[in-house]
């Protein structure tokens, strides 16, 4: 595999800049494709999900929270700093991405603020190639809540405000830990669940905390030399039931968001139902869990239109975005989703 048969041209004002005035109000693209490359690509209102799911199948959700990860500061010297976490590793230990003019050395300190005058030192305490190692002077999760700001995507250009504040939570975000949001949760509201329930669909959920990787370019054209960022993982005994009931009754276990599948395709992968995950998942991987996918759409030469392209088939992923784009879809964090099934479970 190479990188370069995982780009697209994407014109930017498809680029979602803002959630729309309803979480439901999203598009949905239906992919409905086989192993013979026969391909159905069906326009729906992101509503019709009700129409798509049947009883007996289970929603799996990742029930992350975003927390305000994004820190400015100064260094010693005066230059200016900005610190995104990428994962917290213990109470006052975090890995964090780094910009500035020059990268502060190991040992030295990094004074954090915040608007109203506050402040508080960090202390670069190491490297791993990629992540910077810092060390709080107490509770990470206490000090973002005071002087951290909310992490939007790179691509979003507006400061977060409080739209963002609300709009970039699910409706079942509960465990802090995330930087980024699993966005294909982003398009369910209460009433739409309740909808579910009526119908006989389960939910469960999984936590997986995605991290600052997760917009991290892959730079090797030669994706076997690519190195996965960590993300820990978490998926509760009630899920894994839940799980086994649903493939013992004939039903479908649906992952909701890219994140959630590779928490379930990592503990079907390790038997380990918790820890640290980096599953780089490619065309050719041998999916064990996930019979079908909502997903939003990805960024072109990312780690995660891989993923999608595993699951559903890259020609028909590469048809699926040329309609989406055609059809002007929303793209990324903030835009319309997709429904793939497994290609082994698909039929025409």
């Amino acid at each position: 595999m190479q990188l370069s048969d995982f780009n697209y041209e994407l014109p930017t004002e498809l680029i979602a800049q803002h959630p729309l005035a309803n979480r439901t109000d999203s598009r949905l693209l239906e992919v409905k494709a086989d192993r013979d490359d026969h391909v159905q690509l069906v326009d729906r209102q992101f509503k019709d999900i009700l129409n798509l799911m049947k009883s007996g199948d289970l929603l799996v959700f990742n029930d992350t929270k975003v927390i305000p990860a994004r820190l400015h500061g100064k260094k010693e010297t005066g230059g200016n700093v900005e610190l995104l976490i990428e994962r917290i590793s213990g109470d006052k230990q975090a890995w964090v991405q780094i910009r500035a003019s020059k990268v502060p050395k190991t040992g030295s300190i990094v004074h954090i603020h915040n608007q109203a005058g506050e402040t508080f030192p960090v202390e670069m305490i190491g490297y791993d190639g990629r992540f910077y190692e810092v060390r709080f002077p107490e509770n990470v999760f206490v000090l973002l809540e005071r002087f951290g700001e909310l992490p939007l995507p790179p691509y979003i250009e507006h400061q977060p405000d409080g739209e963002d504040a609300q709009r970039y939570q699910t409706v079942v975000a509960k465990n802090p830990g995330a930087v980024a949001a699993p966005t294909a949760g982003l398009h369910f509201d209460e009433p739409i669940l309740q909808q579910l329930n009526n119908l006989g669909v389960e939910q469960a959920t999984v936590t997986l905390h995605v991290g600052a990787g997760t917009f991290t370019p892959v730079r090797e054209e030669d994706l076997s030399k690519h190195k996965m960022h960590y993300e820990w993982f978490s998926i509760p005994e009630a899920t894994l039931q839940a799980i086994a009931k649903t493939k013992s009754n004939g039903g479908r276990v649906i992952a909701v968001g890219t994140t959630s599948l590779r928490a379930l395709e990592s503990q079907a992968a390790t038997c380990q139902s918790s820890g640290e995950t980096n599953l780089f998942i490619t065309p050719g991987f041998q999916f064990k869990t996930v019979d079908c996918l909502l997903t939003n759409f990805h960024l072109p030469k990312s780690t995660l239109l891989m993923l999608v392209s595993a699951f559903a088939g890259m020609e028909n992923i590469r048809a699926a975005y040329q309609h989406a784009i055609h059809q002007k879809y929303r793209f990324f964090s903030y835009g319309d989703a997709m429904f793939l099934c497994r290609l082994e479970n698909t039929k025409t």
